[in-house]
């Protein structure tokens, strides 16, 4: 497994986008509701094509996020309590995680089709406390995996958080 990205994103309105788009021309999510609509999940938003639109507990400041890469599917860890798969095609190995404000680089060994296992603990804690002041630390962090695969249906792995629980109904239609 290889760490392609490891830091603090700045997130604001609770996304994290990934972005496979060298161009700059892929189709952008109107909103966070139409990148998961019509999906078992609602945490890793894939039906825009080449990105993935990804919701955090927290709405504003700064939290952990890593994202690796490996050849294989990796074992889930059991300290994530909320753990979703989607698929993604990457039309590039160079990646952008983009927020409201911010944009971080990163690179993966090859493009083409991808799972992605989006990882979360601590989003109900995130979403209680909504917005840093200076000094405090995210009580939320995400990991987000992502390997070589075949184009599958998403699929919820774990779920242990109600603001998960939201998310996955709003993306069903249930809410």
């Amino acid at each position: 497994m290889t760490e392609v990205f490891a830091g603090v994103v700045e997130v604001h309105y609770g996304f994290i986008d990934l972005y496979s788009d060298p161009d700059g021309s892929a189709d952008e999510a109107d909103d966070l509701v139409a990148a998961r609509r019509g999906q078992a999940n609602g945490l890793a938003g894939a039906q825009v094509p080449h990105q993935l639109g990804m919701v955090t507990g927290l709405h504003t400041g700064g939290l952990p996020l890593v994202v690796t890469w490996s050849e294989t599917a990796p074992e889930v860890e059991d300290e994530w309590q909320d753990v979703v798969e989607v698929s993604v095609e990457l039309t590039t190995p160079e990646l952008t995680i983009a927020t409201f404000d911010h944009a971080y680089g990163c690179e993966v060994p090859q493009a083409g089709w991808h799972r992605a296992r989006y990882c979360a603990s601590a989003m109900d804690e995130g979403q209680e406390l909504d917005t840093l002041e200076d000094g405090e630390t995210a009580p939320d962090r995400y990991l987000l995996q992502l390997w070589p695969a075949p184009q599958a249906p998403d699929a919820v792995l774990r779920e242990g958080s109600e603001t998960a629980a939201e998310w996955h109904a709003v993306a069903r239609g249930e809410e």
